[in-house]
Parts: structure tokens; C-alpha cells; sequence
């Protein structure tokens, strides 16, 4: 007898044993039909051993209670004296509550875990046919599966079949269902069945001997007229009965479904035919299919139905398989299935995802079955479609370290076992991780972790899920640096064709210099190439995403070269995550910013600086700029000093230019293209700015000392003025000056003038650092005009001589250099002329419309292509930015926020103030976004200015991947280019040339 307010020793017991409910659970203790084994210790042992024991004692007494009184007794009887029983049938009813749920159903099923034979502990197709045999019906079949699945269920969760092991089993139950279904349906239709040769083909992991507990079974369909019958007839015939199979596995009956057949990787989806024959299917392989279409194929297996279709099918398309990668997109498909689709998880969900996630299965299984592809061709021992078996000859071979293998070996079956138990439960369809701490618990404990069960399942979980985060790149790339390498005694080489075959399906066009680079950077046994070894593996997949692999390799060794005894390089890159990242984008996206670095190695250390890859602003610039040609004992090297700084500031730009647009493993690349615009414009602009006030003053230095003679301001004109500069462009300038007071005006115009000539050849002089061109050609009558005015010339040609069209270029006139007040006065001279009071008469407005005309009519390039014309093409800067400037001359004088050099503002406020609509000024502002970063995107991938896009394939792949397009879509960045400019255009023939104004 229980003493009240004390725990009965039975609920004691209950805790002791894992039982989470126990008094719950004891009350199912004294249900009278327990009656016979309630107090038999082993059944409490047994329980307590299971992974959920109050869901398996519940499940116990259900079927106990279920049965009829002879049953029971044989029941309770088998259970107390036969230990493999007893561990069966409670494992499987402490795992699964869906099987439980089936045993309370059928109750006498449960003799199907009382055979202890051998060959019930490892079953083939032929053991599971003659346990469907009986069935004649869906729901029949059902049954029969459930009690197959019991039974592959029970050596799971007893150990005796490991985890490769039991998906093979589920592999092969699937394999006789599928027979099964297909002898139900020809025995519904004998007609049909007469008419055709029907073969079912197994891909995905039913094909690939490795399936889930429920998973989609994948199949594909082949079918050929019995007999020489009509082809067409048969076909018929073959889809009816194929689409019978599906129904009677997929369809949910009294006895819920099988699992959904699913016939979606047959060629053409969906939207294809489902049955083929044999000739269509080759076909469409031959000429259609896609490099995914081959990767399934991998894992095609004939599996019912007339086996030797079947096995012409397999034996007529492996050869295609082991060919795909000579196809010629194979490089892009490759880069692009290496990025991981996870796009479509729900954020919340991500990292729960066993399948799908980072680190998933799906990262193991897309890692082997690419490097079977690549090396499959010339070695038939990796022709496997499952996946461990793979993973074993591709390390066998020397394609993947045995180390590394070990390892994938290892996370994968555990992350499988987790994937099994999940499913297990409740026999659904699922991926992820459940939250709930009681399914968690149970997991845990089915998995063997018995001591604190949720704290070491989530360590084992994540660890294994970092292991495969860490080796799915290295696994490509970490052999290619044995093959060039010292290897352990008993470590199998990649071969150098081997080598060279990855290589190319990794986007390397010179597989062989890839390989000395590869070798002058990790052989020996210093510390240096030690790192290096630890690097190259990462560093080669962040190059083999890019558009040029080869060149960011190449520049890795340069770097690498000049900085390698420098003890902070390495370590930078070993020791700052985002810096060895930062690199390999930089270095592989094109020529200019590896340039500016190879001038002066060293700037990789901005690379690790969280901030260093913002530019640094106009007033930090010049005090910086200004303080080194302090410094300096001569003009020639105060100027070397500001180009310096000016390259490197250049290299940081470019740098955080190509990072924003490409974006990084931990920072996704920028949503905004204009605010890349606009940060490249600024920073090129005031670094431009801060180089040629630093050459004003080492210019004036040298000849005056502290003191020019005159006043002396640099103007800057056009996209130097309106902080639009590009990479490649010209600095466009006015010089203004006026003399000081007592200075003769002859004396200050010599000055003056060469003040401008020193200060252009110093910005000039031949040195490693990229020269500053200076074009003054938009002054007062041009090159015919003087190189610089005082500023009551300017005054006095502006009101008597001044043509419409410069009064439109002094709309990005500002004041960039030298003496602040003089330039403000310069503003003020010009501002009536470029916001003219009450706008512009109809005669300039059409003298700019005729002006814009011959442009476009005597400017454009022979032979340019005018749609993909960046400057002077249809809806091009061109377009745009004189439809904005007659915008400001029109309307300028009254609208205050038009009276900037800017074009995106002065457009914003043109919108602002309703003199354009909402449509038509997104449609300019993004087609003007679009046509700058094309012209920047060019000069960052040929390290040359252009205003069209690159003929050269690869460098125009390299705008692509710049400008946000994934391998492949050329094609489409050039047609979104020309619809949005096409657009665009529209607008300007409305506001430029029609009469909207």
C-alpha cells in the first residue's frame, strides 16, 4: 500500500527507467490485460532501453488490448520469454507512433517481428515480393508494405542493420511495391498490358539504393509495342498503366498512401509525355537535356516491369551521363548548381534543415555525384549511383582525401540516421529538425544518446553539419594540391590528367598553369606553405565562382609572391575569414583592382579591416594628400606621393565596389545599384580632388613656396562636377585665377599658366601608379581659348559671347581646388547663365535639341552597336542627363532643388516638384544606374575605359557577374539592357524632344 503524499515505488521505478510521464504511465501499467507481465522486471528494462519508453508502453497496451484472448496470452508470452521480440516490438513502438498506430489496427502483424532467421535479418527484393504477395488491391497493399516496413523498422531502431543498410532494404521494399502495383494495374487492364513492353526505371535515391523511410520515389517510364504492335497504341496503353502504378502507391485510401511516385525528372518535366520510348528518350538527351538531367541519370536503375528494357535504357543513356561534362556549358551549369538553392526555405526554417540547409545532405550528395561526373569519364570504378559507395571509390582513387572522406563518411550517416528517425515518427514526409523539447528528447535517445539526449543530439547535430560546411568545397579542391604535393607513404595522387579534368569542369581555361601556380604556392615544408595548404582549397572554390578563375589565381601568386615574407600576409589571410574572401573576389573579377594591388601589394591589408573597404571622405583625403607633399623634397615626389595615395584609395574603391556587387559568404551582395553608383562616383570624385589640390600645392611649392602670386581655383566641369566620375574618366577642369593685390596681370597669368602646365605634367609623369588626366577643353572657346582666365575674363566672355551649349556644360561647374573664395565667386558669375531667370527661350531650346541631334548623328562610333552604346546610345548617360539639364535650365530658377550637379538628385527633385511623373523618373534614374555601372563594370574587368560592352566572351560574362547575372545569362543582361534603355528612350523623345516642357 501506497503511504499518501509518497511516490509508489513503481513511479519510482518509471523516472528511473526514462519515463518522462510517469504516473500516466503507470496507470497503463495496471491495465488488467498487463496483468500477466505487469510485474516481469525485463519488460521495464526493455521499455526504459526504447527511445520514447512512455509512447512505447502506450503503443504496448493498444495492441495488448486490440488482440483476443488467445492471441494476448501468445503475445505477452513471446514477449516475457523472447528477448528479440520483445526488443523489437518495443523498440519500433518506442520510435514510431505511426507504426503503432498500424499495429492497433492489425493486430496480428505483430508475428512479423517474431522470425529471427538470417535472411529475415537482411532481406532482398525477393523476400519483400513474397511478403506483397498477397495483396491485389491498393489498400491491401498498403497493409502488406506496413508490414514489411515494420520489420525494417525493427533491425533499425535494434542496430542490427546500420543506416546505409536499412535505406538499401527501403530501397528494395520500394522496388517490389512498385512491382506489385504494376502487376495490379496490368491485371486491371490485360488489354494494355498485352499491347506494350512497360519499364519502370528508379531514379533519385530509390535509384541510388539509398532511400527514406517516406520520400517522392522518382521514377522514369520506357515503354516499346509489344510484338511490333502500332507505336502509337502503345504508348496509349503504356500511360495508362504507368499512370495506374502511380495512383495505387500515391492515392490515400482507408490505409493512408504508400509514398507519391513521381515522374517529374522524365524529359521535359512535367510538361512532357510520361511514358517514351527508348529512341525519345535518346533523343531528347542528345540534343535537349540539360547538366542536371545527366547528374539524375546517375543514379537510373531499372526496377520493374520488363527488365531487359530496363536494362537497354540504363545501358543506352550511361554513356551520355559520363560524357556531360565535355558539354560546352558545362562550366556554368557546374557554377551554378555549386551555389546552394536555399532561396526557397522559409528563413525560419533554414537552420533546422537536415536536407537543404548549410552543411545538409544535400551538400554531400551534390559534392560526389559532381566529381563522379568530372571523373566518371575515364575511371568506370565511380560509376555508382549511391552515394557512400561513391564516396568510397572516388577516395580509393585519390579524387578525395581519405581523411576528408572519412569525415563526409561519417556526418553523412549521421545526418541520415536523424533524417530516418525524424520520418520514422510519424512516417511523414519531413527535413527538419523538430523544435519540440519532447521529440527532440526522443530523437536524441533513438540516435543512442541517452545522457542528456537534447544537449548531445544538437552538439552531434551541428558538428557533423560543420564538418560538411568545412569539407564540401574543400573536398574539390584540397586533391589538387596532393597532385602537385608530397603525399604521406599509402596516400593515392590525383593523377595530372585527373587534375586537370576537375580543373576545367571548375572554370579554369589553362588547367596546366593552374597547376604550376598551384605547386609553386604549396610545395615544401616551410610554415609558409603549410599555410598556404590550408588556404588554396578555399581560395580555389571563391575563384572557380568568378568569371576568371585562372586570373585570380594567377594574381594570388603575384601577391603572394611580393608579400609572402612579410609575417602579417599569411596570417591576415589564415585569421581574418572575410579578408582571404575579399581577396579572391577581388582578384578574379577582373583586371584594374589586381592592378592597383600588384603596384603595391601591401593594400591587402584594407581587405581585413571591417571599415576598410568605405571610402574615405574629401577632407581626410586632401589633409592626407596635402601632409605628404609636405614631406616631400621635390614637386616630382609630392605628386608620387598623392598618386600613391590615390592608387590605393582607387584599390579600396574597386575593392568595395566588386564586394558590394558580388557580396560575400557572410554579407550579401548590395540591393541597390544606385547606391553603388553614387559611392563610386563620390569616392572617385573626391580622391580625384584631393590628387590635384595636392599637385596645386607641390606645383606652386616648387617655384613660389607658400605664396602663388594670384589667386588660383580648379572648376571641376562634367562628371568630375557632378560626382559622377566613373573609373576611367578624365578630370574635366576650368582654371580660374585673379591677381593679388600689387601683382602686375601679365605676371599673374604667366603664373598662372604655369602653375597649370607643372601641375598637368605631374600628374602625368610615367610612374607605377595610374596617371590623372586633366582636360580643360569645355573653357571659353575651347582649345583655341587661353588655359586659364582671370575671373573678370570669365565674367566678361560669359556675358557677351557665351553660346547655349556652354552655359549647359556650367551646370556641373564646381569648385574642386585651391582658393574656396575665389571659387564661389566664379559660382556666382555663372549661375544666372545656367538657371536663367524665367528658363530658356525657344530658340536655345532648340538649338540644344539640334545640338543633341548632331550628336547623336556625327558621335556614335563606326560600326557600334547603338542599343548596347553606354554614352551616346538609345536611352543612354547621354539621353538621360541632357533630358535632366534642360529639365534645370527650363525650371531652375524656380525650383531650388534643381540647382545641383548632380544628376539622380537633380532628376529626384524634378519629380519632387511635378515636372516629371513617378513611372517615367524611375525609368531614367534606373536606365542612367544601369548604363554607369556597364561602363564601370568594363573598366573593372579590362582595366581600359569603354562604353560598350566587351566582345571578348569571358570578359563579358565578367560584367555579367558584376552587374548581378548568374553563368549563363549573358543573353539576358544584354536584353534587359536594351528593354530598360529601349524605355528610357521613350521618355526622352517625350520631355527632350516633345513639347512637355
Amino acid at each position: 500500500m501506497t503511504v499518501p503524499g509518497r511516490r509508489s515505488s513503481t513511479f519510482t521505478r518509471l523516472l528511473r527507467h526514462g519515463f518522462t510521464d510517469p504516473s500516466a504511465s503507470e496507470r497503463l501499467l495496471e491495465t488488467p490485460e498487463l496483468a500477466p507481465v505487469r510485474s516481469d522486471p525485463v519488460l521495464l528494462d526493455a521499455l526504459g532501453a526504447t527511445a520514447d519508453p512512455d509512447l512505447a508502453l502506450l503503443g504496448l497496451v493498444r495492441i495488448v488490448e486490440a488482440q483476443d484472448t488467445d492471441e494476448r496470452r501468445a503475445l505477452l508470452d513471446t514477449l516475457v520469454t523472447a528477448k528479440p521480440l520483445r526488443d523489437r516490438l518495443l523498440g519500433v513502438l518506442g520510435a514510431s507512433e505511426a507504426l503503432g498506430d498500424h499495429l492497433a489496427r492489425h493486430p496480428r502483424d505483430w508475428h512479423a517481428l517474431v522470425t529471427y532467421e538470417a535472411a529475415d535479418l537482411h532481406p532482398g527484393v525477393a523476400e519483400f515480393e513474397r511478403g506483397l504477395a498477397e495483396a491485389t488491391d491498393p489498400v491491401t497493399l498498403r497493409v502488406a508494405y506496413r508490414r514489411c516496413l515494420l520489420a525494417i523498422a525493427a533491425r533499425d531502431v535494434c542496430g542490427t542493420t546500420d543506416m546505409a543498410e536499412t535505406a538499401a532494404e527501403l530501397a528494395d521494399l520500394a522496388t517490389a511495391t512498385l512491382r506489385a502495383a504494376l502487376a495490379i494495374a496490368r491485371t486491371a487492364a490485360p488489354e494494355d498490358a498485352a499491347q506494350c513492353r512497360l519499364a519502370v526505371i528508379a531514379m533519385g535515391k530509390c535509384g541510388g539504393h539509398e532511400l527514406n523511410y517516406v520520400s517522392d520515389v522518382d521514377v522514369i517510364f520506357v515503354a516499346e509495342p509489344a510484338d511490333g504492335g502500332d507505336e502509337g497504341k502503345a504508348m496509349r496503353a503504356a500511360s495508362r498503366l504507368a499512370a495506374h502504378l502511380m495512383r495505387i502507391c500515391s492515392e490515400t485510401t482507408v490505409e493512408g498512401v504508400i509514398w507519391p511516385v513521381d515522374a517529374n525528372l522524365r524529359p521535359e518535366g512535367r510538361n512532357g509525355p510520361l511514358v517514351r520510348t527508348l529512341s525519345s528518350h535518346l533523343a531528347y538527351y542528345q540534343r535537349w537535356a540539360k547538366t542536371w538531367e545527366f547528374q539524375a541519370l546517375l543514379k537510373a536503375r531499372p526496377v520493374a516491369g520488363d527488365p531487359e528494357l530496363g536494362q537497354d535504357y540504363v545501358e543506352a543513356v550511361s554513356p551520355l551521363v559520363w560524357q556531360a561534362a565535355e558539354r560546352d556549358n558545362f562550366v556554368a551549369d557546374v557554377q551554378k548548381m555549386r551555389r546552394r538553392v536555399v532561396d526557397n526555405i522559409p528563413a525560419a526554417q533554414v537552420e533546422r534543415e537536415l536536407k537543404l540547409g548549410p552543411g545538409g545532405l544535400r551538400d554531400v550528395e551534390f559534392a560526389v555525384q559532381l566529381l563522379q561526373l568530372v571523373h566518371g569519364r575515364s575511371d568506370a570504378t565511380l560509376h555508382s549511383g549511391t552515394t557512400l559507395d561513391a564516396l568510397a571509390a572516388l577516395a580509393a582513387g585519390g579524387y578525395v582525401g581519405r581523411a576528408d572522406a572519412a569525415q563526409l563518411d561519417e556526418a553523412y550517416r549521421f545526418l541520415r540516421a536523424m533524417e530516418h528517425r525524424i520520418q520514422l515518427y510519424r512516417l511523414r514526409r519531413t527535413h527538419l529538425v523538430p523544435e519540440d523539447e519532447a521529440d527532440l528528447r526522443r530523437l536524441g535517445r533513438s540516435l543512442g544518446l541517452r545522457t542528456e539526449p537534447v544537449v548531445s543530439l544538437n552538439k552531434e547535430w551541428k558538428r557533423h553539419a560543420s564538418v560538411v560546411r568545412r569539407l564540401h568545397e574543400k573536398l574539390f579542391y584540397r586533391p589538387l594540391l596532393d597532385a602537385v604535393a608530397q603525399l604521406a607513404p599509402g596516400e593515392t595522387r590525383l593523377s595530372a590528367r585527373a587534375a586537370a579534368h576537375r580543373l576545367e569542369a571548375l572554370g579554369y581555361a589553362d588547367p596546366a598553369a593552374a597547376l604550376r601556380h598551384l605547386e609553386a604556392l604549396s610545395s615544401g615544408v616551410s610554415r609558409k606553405a603549410a599555410i598556404q595548404r590550408t588556404l588554396l582549397p578555399v581560395l580555389l572554390g571563391w575563384f572557380a565562382d568568378s568569371a576568371d578563375p585562372d586570373a585570380g589565381l594567377l594574381g594570388f601568386r603575384k601577391v603572394s609572391d611580393a608579400l609572402g615574407k612579410t609575417p602579417w600576409y599569411l596570417r591576415l589571410l589564415r585569421d581574418e575569414g572575410a579578408a582571404a574572401e575579399n581577396l579572391a573576389r577581388v582578384l578574379s573579377a577582373g583586371r584594374l583592382a589586381p592592378d592597383l594591388l600588384l603596384r603595391a601589394p601591401e593594400a591587402v591589408a584594407i581587405l581585413g579591416d571591417p571599415d576598410g573597404l568605405v571610402p574615405r571622405g574629401r577632407d581626410h583625403l586632401e589633409q592626407e594628400v596635402l601632409a605628404a607633399v609636405g614631406r616631400a623634397e621635390t614637386a616630382e615626389g609630392a605628386v608620387a606621393a598623392a598618386r600613391g595615395v590615390r592608387r590605393r584609395e582607387l584599390f579600396r574603391t574597386t575593392a568595395g565596389d566588386l564586394i558590394g556587387s558580388y557580396g560575400t559568404e557572410d554579407s550579401p551582395a548590395e540591393e541597390d545599384p544606385g547606391a553603388l553608383v553614387d559611392r563610386v562616383g563620390n569616392a572617385v570624385t573626391d580622391l580625384n580632388a584631393a590628387t590635384i589640390a595636392g599637385a596645386l600645392r607641390a606645383a606652386v611649392r616648387a617655384e613660389w613656396g607658400d605664396t602663388l602670386p594670384t589667386r588660383f581655383a580648379v572648376i571641376g566641369m562634367g562628371r568630375f562636377g557632378g560626382h559622377e566620375l566613373s573609373y576611367g574618366s578624365d578630370a574635366d577642369v576650368l582654371f580660374v585665377h585673379e591677381p593679388r593685390e600689387g601683382i602686375d596681370e601679365q605676371e599673374a597669368a604667366k603664373a598662372a599658366n604655369r602653375v597649370v602646365a607643372e601641375m598637368r605634367r605631374l600628374l602625368q609623369l610615367p610612374t607605377a601608379d595610374p596617371p590623372l588626366l586633366i582636360d580643360a577643353d569645355l573653357r571659353p572657346e575651347g582649345k583655341s581659348g587661353p588655359m586659364v582666365r582671370t575671373l573678370k575674363s570669365y565674367e566678361a566672355y560669359y556675358r557677351r559671347w557665351s553660346l547655349v551649349w556652354e552655359s549647359q556644360a556650367l551646370l556641373r561647374a564646381e569648385v574642386m581646388a585651391g582658393d574656396a573664395d575665389l571659387g564661389a565667386r566664379f559660382i556666382e558669375i555663372v549661375d544666372p547663365l545656367r538657371y536663367p531667370v524665367e528658363g530658356l527661350g525657344d530658340d536655345a531650346v532648340r538649338e540644344i535639341r539640334r545640338l543633341k541631334a548632331r550628336m547623336e548623328s556625327e558621335r556614335m562610333p563606326r560600326g557600334a552597336d547603338p542599343t548596347l552604346h553606354t554614352k551616346l546610345g538609345r536611352g543612354g548617360l547621354s539621353d538621360v542627363e541632357w533630358t535632366v539639364q534642360l529639365l534645370q535650365m527650363q525650371h531652375g530658377w524656380d525650383e531650388p532643388g534643381l540647382r545641383t550637379t548632380r544628376t539622380r538628385q537633380a532628376l529626384a527633385a524634378a519629380h519632387a516638384a511635378g515636372l516629371i511623373d513617378t513611372e517615367d523618373a524611375s525609368i531614367l534614374d534606373e536606365a542612367w544606374v544601369l548604363a554607369t555601372r556597364v561602363r564601370n563594370g568594363v573598366m573593372l574587368v579590362r582595366g581600359r575605359a569603354g562604353d560598350t560592352f566587351p566582345s571578348d566572351g569571358r570578359e563579358l560574362a565578367a560584367v555579367g557577374r558584376y552587374l548581378g547575372y548568374e553563368p549563363g545569362h549573358v543573353g539576358d543582361m544584354l536584353e534587359d539592357y536594351r528593354r530598360l534603355t529601349r524605355r528610357a528612350r521613350a521618355v526622352v523623345e517625350e520631355l527632350f524632344y516633345g513639347a512637355h516642357l
